[in-house]
């Protein structure tokens, strides 16, 4: 219990905010020193740091406590493992996963934008044909957040023909660009 009685007076202990104190609100009682009167302590809930430190603590604590007083530390940890099949992805590559679809979407959104900004309607197309691509992403996240699940085998399927579609379809939103692009280059020559 020491670990979690020390972890939380360091998680909750209130912080100095050494930002100046409006004069509407300083009292008229001189302080002791300049350096006094600008320290103000703000509150554990409006320190979320100090917040998420002091749950976590309590967490741990409940840990312990609900692993007994006869059993060893590591015990408690042991409790918290997961056990996860051998084909569970690790989570260093489920953030490559969930930040490659999260790119994916930013550039969808980035490349409708830039068509609307700027008035060209076949950049708004690239858009449109990056949709089959992002479906065949969300279909492979999801077989893996399911273990590869036998049963979701259509994913992998689904999978496929949604990245053979989207290619296609990317490949016809690249060539109106390149035709529309065309247009405006003959219409431009004198």
């Amino acid at each position: 219990m020491a670990i979690a009685s020390t972890s939380t007076l360091i998680f909750s202990c209130a912080k100095p905010d050494l930002r100046p104190i409006p004069s509407h609100i300083r009292s008229s009682t001189p302080s002791p020193s300049p350096l006094v009167s600008q320290l103000r302590s703000r509150s554990l809930t409006h320190d979320p740091i100090s917040l998420s430190g002091l749950i976590g603590t309590g967490l741990v604590a409940a840990t312990f406590m609900a692993a007994g007083q006869d059993s060893t530390a590591m015990a408690a940890v042991e409790s918290l493992q997961l056990s996860e099949p051998a084909n569970a992805l690790s989570l260093p590559t489920w953030a490559v996963h969930v930040s490659s679809v999260v790119e994916w979407i930013t550039a969808m959104a980035l490349v409708w934008k830039y068509g609307e900004r700027k008035g060209y309607e076949s950049w708004k197309g690239l858009s449109w044909g990056m949709v089959p691509l992002l479906g065949g992403a969300l279909c492979a996240c999801t077989w893996h957040f399911f273990y590869n699940a036998e049963s979701l085998e259509v994913l992998v399927s689904l999978q496929g023909a949604l990245t053979v579609i989207g290619n296609i379809t990317l490949c016809i939103a690249a060539f109106r660009i390149n035709k529309s692009t065309s247009k405006m280059e003959t219409s431009e020559e004198p």
